[in-house]
């Protein structure tokens, strides 16, 4: 018989003498439920048919144990750890999905603009069945992360699952350098911009504040349109700064967790740049974290008007902590709140007007498949709107249509040439319109006031 090991057993005697007369009932529960967890282990180092590697087992009772807190939280690996360092400064090889875990399937949240994923039609929603043929029910996020990234040149075969389609189909995606350009923008009109911010990594910000200084030099600006439709966040600081720059005073964004550190409050600085102009911002399923703290915080303030669909609905922080190893778990601290005081979680930000995205055809083909999209309330897990800003918080309901059609956002972001792109793009069309309005209205009062 083999022999068992002790490290667990000696972990669990140095925790029961550090357990005084009057524990809590949580401390004993703890004790035991470790305890039983030295013995499971234990049995399966002596009966198991095969030898089992202890740490192998041990990491998988880690991924289940943070599993089970919320979608979002996760254990990393040291090569997760530093491919997560790599991807939040700004580039990463691999095929550009981001993804999640939703009843148990892999599931496309949204592919990342001009990656492989967005070149082969990758949509939001996609169930990922097969990565190289493997079935991904079992798989960790990190593992099928891991599965999905790889050497520059190399490819990686996806089974896919679309709503709508009768089989699934498999999709042969070529690795790439992901640069994360999170940031394009363009005139529409003289006067009338657009810019788009994809996520938010470590240059965000100085890219945005570029684009702004480059198009006011083509002419005067009249009216903005920040778009921010599949964009799935990043960085916190990145967001917060981009807000920013468009507001000159008023809270943000603030976080409560259960720690101090987590108690944040995040406010506008007036820094001289003579943001004024009128905005509409773009928001659909798509849009999560970050961009939902963008749109809230200028909805809010009344700085720009929201057009587009209900947003993913994940109001949630997570910190990244180092593990000795060079490993590190990914865990969500805190949540955050809009300025009046809401909560978006598993609600997300519900558009000051609503317009679905209904791309024209060229042809006489039918329009694409309509689908249900995925938001933070539909993963497993997830937590709550509790409401405890200073807000009422919002239901845990969709109030305006749930069905979404983010895939034919990419069919749109193909187009280059701007009057075909309005065209095609109704959001953006009617965006343009509102700015326009916006513009003369702001022009007839200040006659007024003159």
């Amino acid at each position: 018989m083999k022999r068992p090991i002790i490290l667990l057993t000696f972990l669990l005697c140095c925790f029961g003498t550090a357990v005084c007369a009057d524990e809590t009932k949580q401390e004993r529960d703890t004790y035991k439920s470790l305890e039983t967890f030295a013995n499971v282990l234990t049995l399966i180092q002596q009966y198991y048919v095969d030898e089992v590697n202890s740490s192998k087992v041990i990491n998988g009772a880690i991924n289940g144990m943070l599993g089970s807190l919320d979608p979002h939280s996760a254990y990393m690996t040291p090569e997760d750890f530093k491919e997560l360092e790599e991807e939040t400064s700004g580039s990463f090889t691999g095929v550009g999905i981001e993804i999640s875990i939703r009843d148990g399937v892999l599931t496309a949240v949204a592919p990342i603009e001009g990656t492989p994923a967005d070149k082969q039609g990758v949509k939001s929603g996609d169930q990922i069945i097969r990565i190289n043929g493997e079935l991904t029910k079992s798989m960790t996020l990190m593992e099928a992360v891991k599965k999905l990234r790889g050497a520059k040149g190399t490819s990686v075969t996806i089974t896919i699952h679309r709503e709508g389609l009768k089989d699934t189909q498999d999709l042969t995606l070529v690795r790439e350098a992901i640069p994360l350009l999170s940031v394009k923008s363009m005139e529409l009109e003289p006067g009338f911009f657009y810019i788009r911010v994809s996520n938010f990594q470590a240059t965000t910000n100085k890219d945005v504040k570029s684009a702004l200084k480059s198009l006011k030099k083509k002419s005067p600006l009249q009216g903005l349109v920040l778009d921010l439709r599949n964009n799935p966040g990043g960085l916190l600081d990145q967001a917060v700064k981009v807000t920013d720059l468009f507001l000159e005073k008023g809270v943000i964004v603030t976080t409560k967790g259960r720690n101090h550190q987590e108690q944040m409050k995040f406010e506008a600085h007036a820094d001289g740049d003579q943001n004024h102009f009128p905005m509409v911002v773009l928001i659909n399923g798509g849009s999560a974290s970050g961009s939902e703290i963008v749109a809230g915080a200028l909805q809010d303030h009344k700085r720009a008007i929201i057009l587009g669909t209900t947003t993913f609905g994940k109001g949630s922080v997570q910190t990244i902590l180092p593990l000795p190893d060079g490993a590190g778990i990914r865990l969500t601290t805190a949540k955050y709140y809009t300025p009046s005081g809401d909560s978006i979680q598993a609600t997300g930000i519900k558009p000051d007007m609503v317009v679905p995205l209904t791309p024209m055809t060229d042809d006489n083909s039918e329009p694409a498949q309509n689908f249900k999209a995925i938001r933070e309330k539909d993963l497993p897990r997830h937590m709550k709107n509790d409401a405890r800003g200073k807000g009422k918080g919002k239901p845990e309901t969709d109030t305006i249509d749930t069905t979404d059609q983010e895939g034919n956002f990419e069919k749109v972001e193909d187009i280059k040439q701007i009057a075909k792109r309005l065209e095609q793009d109704n959001q953006l069309r009617t965006a343009l319109n509102v700015l326009k309005n916006l513009d003369t209205a702001s022009g007839r009062s200040d006659a007024k006031n003159k």
